[in-house]
């Protein structure tokens, strides 16, 4: 792996430098090996498979079948005391300029420069953690995600594949922006790349944001919990908004997902043409049957809201947030239980950003206890989510032609879901790394 500093500002450059010295990844570059798994998980088919060979090539899986024997030809990877799943996929994280502090002024004089450098360092516990792939929904200092997706495309720095949203799509004071309650005169213009009101504004600012070489277009469709001064039961776009940026995204070939947390303002992101709805945090049953109907994604954090009642109570986070908070975690999880039910599609994502990074697994036990069984979790963060990205010809599964993303673990996580917290190796397009368990 080729690590490339001069593109960055010298004092950025530097402290990069340092980050890559005092938080050493192991890799092994890209090259033919066979992988002997103990055990295989098949999303796919929903099968446990034993005692499997999988052939990779230039990053990319060329065979799986049953292992016979060594072939001393290839190089093997002997993974045979290991459970071997796809790499996991988070579908809401926000790597760069994450929420941890919940410090406003913070956030108003956070510079790029140090979003992406933190950015970096988040997208290394993220890998290390077995998840290969995410879609990063976006961050206060526009388009530093784009950033940092590209620099590790280009191997500057190790992290998961990107998808990125750059800027949220947000009404003026709306949820999001840095806080409902801050003068917009105080606010950079960086942070305010899509703030837009009307449908003519909405297509104006969304083509703006596709413009950067985004991947999504997010739009905040009702308040936020950790927006100070919005309320999460309002829809602060209409439907007919919502496919204004729906229609504007698609003609270039881009998909929307949308941030609702009330019923209404989650029909109208349905409605409207929305690929996948964030949270869903008081989703109703026309809610869920209309999600089932669209096909649309529903991407709930099912998990994070027992973090923001704990830390964030210990850390001070301001009253309003963590009322909003317990006003909607209990409620969000029956609402979750209902969707699996009605098997509206379910894609996994965390909020990774909200709590540390590198926590993404803490997820999957709340996903069983409220509804899914675990080979289901580990679907949801696999073919689901690639099918959600519209990737899973190339992503999403062990199986032929695919890039080669996978987890060992040291016990099956069809067995005790818990098991995905702590992967031994991590492999993503063929390059192995250490994961958290080393």
């Amino acid at each position: 792996m080729s690590v490339v500093l001069c593109r960055l500002p010298p004092t950025a450059a530097r402290v990069l430098a340092s980050l890559l010295l005092v938080l050493p990844l192991q890799t092994v570059q890209a090259e033919a090996v066979l992988i002997r798994a103990g055990t295989l998980i098949d999303v796919d088919a929903g099968q446990v498979l034993q005692d499997q060979a999988v052939l990779v090539e230039d990053g990319r899986i060329v065979s799986v079948q049953p292992y016979c024997s060594r072939r001393a030809a290839v190089r093997e990877l002997d993974w045979s005391a290991y459970t071997v799943t796809p790499g996991f996929m988070d579908m809401h994280t926000h790597l760069a300029g994450d929420i941890l502090n919940f410090n406003v002024e913070a956030y108003l004089k956070a510079k790029p420069e140090e979003d992406a450098l933190s950015g970096a360092a988040n997208a290394r516990k993220t890998l290390r953690a077995g998840f290969t792939t995410v879609r990063d929904v976006g961050s206060y200092n526009g388009f530093v995600d784009v950033s940092l997706r590209d620099a590790i495309a280009k191997d500057w720095v190790p992290g998961p594949r990107m998808f990125t949203a750059g800027a949220y799509v947000t009404v003026p004071g709306g949820g999001g922006e840095v806080s409902g309650l801050v003068d917009a005169a105080r606010i950079p213009p960086r942070m305010r790349e899509a703030v837009a009101q009307g449908e003519a504004e909405i297509r104006w600012k969304t083509g703006h944001v596709l413009d950067q070489g985004v991947d999504w277009i997010k739009m905040i469709v009702t308040g936020a919990v950790l927006t100070d001064g919005t309320d999460v039961n309002q829809s602060e776009y209409s439907e007919s908004e919502v496919r204004a940026a729906v229609e504007t995204a698609s003609v270039r070939g881009h998909d929307l997902t949308g941030h609702a947390h009330g019923a209404q303002g989650i029909k109208n992101a349905i409605r409207g043409g929305a690929r996948s709805v964030e949270h869903a945090s008081l989703i109703d049953d026309e809610g869920i049957a209309l999600a089932k109907q669209y096909g649309t994604w529903l991407v709930m954090d099912i998990y994070n809201g027992d973090y923001i009642d704990t830390v964030g109570r210990a850390q001070g986070w301001s009253a309003e947030s963590l009322q909003k908070n317990l006003d909607t975690t209990e409620i969000q999880r029956r609402g979750f239980r209902k969707a699996v039910a009605a098997g509206v599609n379910i894609a996994y994502g965390t909020d990774a950003g909200v709590y540390p990074h590198g926590d993404n697994a803490r997820q999957f036990p709340y996903m069983v206890r409220y509804g899914m069984t675990p080979m289901q979790a580990l679907q949801s963060a696999t073919i689901q989510s690639a099918r959600l990205l519209r990737r899973e010809k190339t992503l999403g599964s062990i199986a032929p032609g695919k890039q080669a993303d996978l987890v060992a673990l040291a016990c099956n996580p069809i067995a005790d879901i818990r098991c995905t917290a702590k992967p031994v190796w991590v492999m993503k397009d063929g390059i192995r790394y250490d994961g958290a368990a080393q």
